[in-house]
């Protein structure tokens, strides 16, 4: 297949690319690097050392013999999308090219501006350009858990079916988004809803839960090949962080009484939910969701197995709460239903303390790139 990646740079977008590319297809990337400047602007860095862009192309071909087309580029310059589809011709579109930090999103009104208008218009701009330009392309959009927040009813795939006032219809599932990030998430997946119904454009909606492992069978044939491993308080998941804290002896800091529950996968999985939704795509005019997750934890569970891995490779650590800098439910129902890849054949990979383990010591082979400021948190949700 011809298959675009849009953020083929980022953490999830650099693996997906390769992982297409060893299976044969025929990919095109395209980023603006602007999470390496997101980094520069905070004095903050991925903890695995990341080649530039271009080099990473350059050592994929000589590891694999395989090339991959690449370009630098904004989805916020609408000619730049509409060159792009209409030379590339994709069959499937697979779209992270967004901020992706609820944090970044909060530090002030600059941040918030910036996380919408960077993701609610790339993505406008990249439906146009399927409508005019390649209208039997399907889109595969990677949305976030985070758009339905914590309700106290089970949360379906995408819609429900509601019954009010004696009249019953199926709904697009109420959301609850927790930040200006999570809302950019809304939005977009608003808007793509809305080109499906009113152009016939094929689009799948993946909202994922919190990606861990920075080992697939790509990025481990060279270290060159290797992708991020973010922990910082603006761009670091909480496993990350965790991990990051045990190599330092620093003790694993909790949000408050750290009941958040959220749902988690490795990022293998999350290769192979791409895949599936590729493989199986969605129909012309139709407009799916799939809940991306394998399982779920509460923050204290994550911190109790980080705390037993690393207590198997001599790094004894403490567990402490802090305060909690986000405006959110510390203690709540969560009980999301994850179907639909189950039924396209996802063979789950679960979270372990040996997975962790193996993680923990990878990352510990860079603890000279620490940069131990930048782990707590600063950004608050709340404003003075």
């Amino acid at each position: 297949m011809r298959i675009l990646v849009l953020g083929g740079d980022g953490y999830l977008g650099w693996p997906t690319s390769l992982h297409f590319s060893a299976r044969g297809h025929e990919v095109t990337v395209v980023d603006n690097l602007s999470r390496r400047a997101r980094h520069n602007e905070r004095s903050t860095d991925s903890l695995t050392p990341i080649l530039p862009f271009r080099a990473r192309i350059d050592a994929w071909q000589r590891e694999s013999g395989k090339n991959i087309d690449f370009l630098v580029g904004d989805l916020q310059d609408a000619e730049f999308v509409n060159r792009v589809v209409r030379d590339a011709q994709p069959e499937a579109i697979i779209h992270y090219a967004e901020q992706p930090s609820a944090p970044y999103s909060m530090i002030d009104r600059q941040h918030a501006v910036e996380t919408q208008v960077n993701n609610v218009v790339g993505t406008l701009n990249l439906l146009f350009a399927i409508a005019e330009f390649a209208p039997d392309a399907h889109l595969v959009k990677l949305g976030t858990m985070g758009e339905y927040g914590t309700p106290n009813i089970a949360i379906e795939e995408g819609f429900i079916e509601i019954e009010h006032k004696g009249r019953k219809d199926t709904l697009p599932f109420p959301k609850i988004p927790g930040s200006f990030y999570h809302l950019s998430k809304v939005h977009d997946s608003n808007n793509i809803y809305f080109a499906v119904r009113s152009w016939g454009v094929r689009a799948t909606d993946l909202n994922q839960g919190v990606v861990y492992g920075i080992s697939t069978d790509e990025t481990d044939i060279h270290p060159d090949l290797i992708t991020r491993f973010d922990y910082d308080e603006l761009f670091g998941t909480v496993i990350n962080r965790f991990i990051v804290q045990a190599i330092i002896g620093h003790p694993l800091t909790v949000y408050g009484s750290g009941g958040q529950t959220r749902g988690f996968l490795n990022i293998r999985d999350t290769l192979r939910c791409v895949e599936l939704a590729v493989l199986n795509p969605a129909d012309q005019g139709e407009f799916r969701v799939f809940n991306q997750f394998t399982e779920t934890f509460t923050v204290r569970e994550l911190a109790g197995i980080v705390q037993t891995a690393a207590a198997s490779v001599e790094l004894p650590v403490a567990i402490e709460s802090v305060a909690d800098p986000r405006v959110e439910a510390e203690e709540h129902f969560y009980e999301p239903v994850a179907e639909k890849f189950l039924s396209l054949g996802l063979d789950p990979t679960y979270l372990s303390t040996e997975l962790v383990t193996s993680v923990l010591n990878t990352a510990s082979t860079y603890r000279d790139r620490i940069i131990e400021h930048a782990i707590l948190p600063s950004t608050q949700w709340r404003r003075a």
